[in-house]
């Protein structure tokens, strides 16, 4: 691993702005037709997905040259993976990949950003970079769930440092909690002894912390004899199927969203949604759930010499399109009454809502800039509300909507679930 790897597909980048705006395919109009936030707030061909490519290929070619212009491109980016979904519509090379090795190189040469820093040390003091106000379990208080630390479970629930201790998303974990215990699922939480995922971790450029997280929690789960891993955190979901499997730390175990799991009872019939819900919604799909959710594909090979970026045996690319997309739309269909209405940019060329790569730490407007276009967009569908499927998501256009005075309302799909029930 490391930023040298990626030379070739660096180089392979011909500066074509593919990667600023989603296919010409998918645009439906101008107003919706971007795809990076950076390169649409910043508006410089640096803070593009291309932009940190050439800057990233030029440095390791002539030694790394920290500027402070430098670094601003390099953490203003949340890390969404819009730019690589975009590109990979028609190229095959590696987007993502190097701007996040990119960002790790910044941090293991001491050039970090101070914001993400004293997450970090968050991290490592208490085991989360949100505040903590009382105990990780308190959120349970009185559903009467088991402990995976004490008892065996088929499932374990793994409720993510926000939905365990923000307030305002912890109803989050109470809908999920309640909407498994309905579908007769053994499962359990760890409680007080959850860990963090890690994920956020990686996303900042501190991937030493990350795999220490990992490692925890995969120490935990084999322990608990745990088969499957379910969370309500898009995040999450990346960390345990995506990330664990990059570093082969996942090994057998099973993940799955929330809105997956809700798929799966109710098409087998053990969760049935009688109550009406009567409103009108659109959807979000996360980044990390839709495109950065796809399976990681493991591949060993080398390049076949010469000046053609061909390997033996052929690299396949994720390009995003194996994500979570159907699962939750297929929920919210089958909810009484809801109707469903879909935004331009959706599934893998989904706008991002600004939270991710620590961007909420280290530059909170640009992180509210992101989200109240995601805002304006779902507000064009007519829609009277947006659900997503991810609480970092939730808070950050809760926020947007409160700035803006904006009539919708935002729900986790857990949520409307619960209602449903």
């Amino acid at each position: 691993m490391g930023l040298e790897q990626y030379q070739g597909d660096m180089a392979m980048c011909c500066r074509c702005s593919c990667c600023k705006f989603i296919p010409m395919q998918m645009v439906d109009g101008y107003k919706y037709s971007k795809q990076c936030p950076s390169i649409s707030r910043y508006d410089f061909h640096s803070y593009s997905g291309g932009g940190r490519l050439n800057i990233a290929a030029a440095m390791l070619k002539d030694g790394f040259n920290y500027t402070d212009r430098v670094l601003d491109i390099v953490y203003n980016c949340q890390l969404c993976g819009g730019c690589g979904a975009s590109c990979n519509y028609a190229m095959d090379m590696e987007v993502l990949e190097p701007i996040t090795e990119f960002r790790i190189k910044c941090v293991e040469d001491g050039y970090t950003n101070p914001a993400l820093d004293n997450a970090i040390k968050s991290l490592r003091r208490q085991g989360s970079m949100v505040p903590i106000s009382g105990n990780r379990g308190d959120w349970a208080e009185g559903l009467g769930l088991k402990d995976i630390t004490k008892k065996k479970a088929e499932v374990f629930y793994h409720v993510g440092c926000l939905t365990s201790y923000d307030k305002e998303t912890q109803k989050v974990a109470r809908a999920t909690a309640k909407i498994l215990q309905k579908g007769g699922v053994d499962f359990g939480i760890a409680g007080d002894a959850e860990v963090c995922c890690g994920g956020r971790a990686y996303q900042m450029g501190y991937k030493g912390d990350f795999l220490k997280q990992a490692r925890k929690n995969m120490d935990m789960i084999k322990k608990a004899g745990v088969k499957t891993v379910v969370t309500s955190c898009a995040d999450g979901y990346q960390s345990f199927k995506v990330l664990y499997d990059k570093f082969n730390l996942k090994g057998s175990l099973e993940v799955l969203h929330i809105s997956e799991y809700v798929d799966r009872l109710m098409k087998s019939g053990k969760l049935k949604l009688r109550k009406k819900v009567d409103l009108s919604v659109t959807y979000h799909d996360p980044c990390r759930l839709g495109r950065l959710g796809e399976p990681w594909i493991h591949w060993a090979g080398k390049k076949i010499p010469g000046d053609r970026f061909v390997f033996n045996p052929p690299k396949t690319y994720r390009r995003g399109t194996y994500g979570v997309y159907e699962p939750p739309r297929d929920v919210l269909r089958g909810i009484p009454g809801l109707g469903l209405k879909e935004m331009t940019r959706i599934k893998e060329y989904s706008w991002c809502c600004g939270a991710g790569g620590g961007v909420s730490e280290s530059n909170p407007e640009f992180a509210q800039w992101t989200a109240r276009e995601r805002i304006d967009e779902a507000a064009s569908t007519g829609a009277e509300a947006i659900v997503t499927a991810c609480p970092w998501c939730e808070k950050t256009f809760d926020g947007a909507i409160r700035e803006t005075g904006s009539s919708l309302k935002v729900y986790d799909i857990a949520e409307l679930v619960e209602k449903a029930l």
